[in-house]
């Protein structure tokens, strides 16, 4: 099976180009690149992570944090130049994409979602995932990362504090 068939990759496709829930294809890429390349930060799946961040910190208006995540997703990819996490995607036209994004936030204008450029079969693949994705509304696209559970990230904060102040 080509790696970017993989279900998490399939779905980090159907959410940035069905609902555009950028903050679950961070969530979903960012679990696959845990199990194949655990703590590779140049792989070619944390660029893929960087443009979904990049994107939803612009959707929310953070358009200093959006710049510096997708520059860093545009050099991950330019570093990353034939890797074959790209051959289901056009390579260039992805770049180009970014790019467009990047100059867009620059000039201040408002977010606009691109779609991926997706080969034949991973767009059939993603298609067939986004016909049974549920619907999602704009306001809760918005403020997704607000409205999970995070006792644990907070429990664990705690911990950490703890063990340094002991120290």
């Amino acid at each position: 099976m080509h790696p970017q068939h993989h279900t998490l990759f399939i779905e980090y496709c159907a959410y940035f180009n069905g609902n555009q829930d950028f903050f679950e294809c961070h969530e979903v890429l960012e679990e696959y690149w845990k199990e194949i390349a655990p703590g590779d930060k140049m792989h070619p799946l944390v660029g893929y992570v960087q443009l979904a961040t990049g994107l939803y910190h612009w959707r929310r208006g953070n358009d200093t944090g959006a710049i510096r995540i997708l520059e860093k997703a545009l050099h991950n990819f330019q570093q990353n130049e034939g890797h074959i996490f790209f051959h289901e995607i056009s390579y260039y036209q992805l770049l180009t994409e970014l790019k467009n994004c990047l100059a867009a936030i620059q000039a201040g204008k408002s977010f606009l979602a691109f779609q991926l450029p997706l080969s034949p079969k991973l767009l059939e693949l993603a298609l067939a995932r986004i016909e049974i994705m549920p619907p999602s509304n704009s306001n809760y696209l918005l403020h997704k990362h607000m409205l999970r559970d995070r006792s644990h990230i907070l429990a664990e904060r705690q911990e950490s504090k703890q063990r340094k102040s002991k120290r």
